[in-house]
């Protein structure tokens, strides 16, 4: 399903109204559907880790899923990942850090429970469904840039509990850049105090709130509008001219803080 409804405001309100409906529809796609019939038809089949990874058209589609299609090839690796001991702090997969290898850890989980890991309505369901979403955040960023990040920061903002959430993510800090005025300079910082600025000017917990990330993200395509794609700029008019200022005053504090390490 390709919309593109000339600026990313637009497109992500449209996209984002309803993502129920959005994402039966990216699901109805041909080559979604095709792929996901076919995950969902043989990865019953799949008894072990080795079964899964050496599938490479299952083992793609379940990587995807999980936003981790760039490390299909990384077989070797992915065995790690799968063979660790997730209640272990120190195994493998918990100590990438990165919570898209341990939720595929999770799903895949065969030391636990072997032969029937796959077998499961819900593995099904819940793998299908996030492959979808990937789709959908793909197939948008092959028109605007904005609208996949919106996206992403709209599904992944939940699991956010700390302000080295946003700036350990370069999408979700992409954001959070765009909305903030954050400079690139800022990453010349001590990452505490890169982290002091962003908690001045976010409640790590609004997160948490759908409604108050739609909000940001409403605030986010506007700017993104505005600074990439020009044409789009009408939009802007719709937020008030005090939160542009609260953004630029409340950056330029955190920056003077930091360049003189208050």
């Amino acid at each position: 399903m390709t919309i593109d409804l000339g600026s990313t405001y637009a497109t992500y309100r449209y996209l984002s109204k309803d993502m129920a409906s959005t994402l039966k529809a990216q699901a109805k796609d041909p080559q979604v559907a095709r792929e996901t019939a076919y995950f969902q038809a043989n990865i019953g089949k799949m008894k072990t880790a080795d079964d899964l990874i050496k599938n490479y058209r299952l083992f793609n589609y379940a990587m995807t899923a999980y936003g981790l299609a760039d490390m299909t090839y990384a077989k070797g690796f992915m065995r790690k990942v799968l063979a660790s001991n997730l209640s272990d702090k120190n195994s493998f997969a918990n100590r990438l850090n990165d919570q898209r290898f341990i939720q595929f850890a999770k799903m895949f989980a065969f030391n636990t429970y072997g032969d029937k890991t796959t077998s499961t309505q819900s593995l099904q369901q819940t793998v299908s469904a996030k492959y979808a979403q990937q789709s959908l955040e793909d197939t948008a960023g092959q028109s605007d840039q904005g609208v996949q990040l919106a996206l992403y920061f709209k599904r992944m903002a939940p699991t956010v509990t700390s302000a080295y959430g946003l700036l350990g993510d370069a999408a979700l800090w992409k954001v959070c850049k765009t909305v903030f005025g954050f400079p690139d300079a800022m990453a010349n910082a001590d990452i505490t105090k890169q982290a002091t600025v962003v908690k001045s000017r976010l409640n790590i917990a609004d997160l948490q709130d759908p409604a108050k990330v739609d909000k940001m993200l409403q605030r986010f395509a506007v700017t993104w509008d505005v600074t990439n794609n020009a044409t789009s700029s009408p939009v802007l008019p719709l937020f008030d001219s005090a939160y542009s200022q609260s953004v630029s005053s409340g950056t330029s504090a955190g920056l003077l803080n930091l360049r003189y390490g208050g």
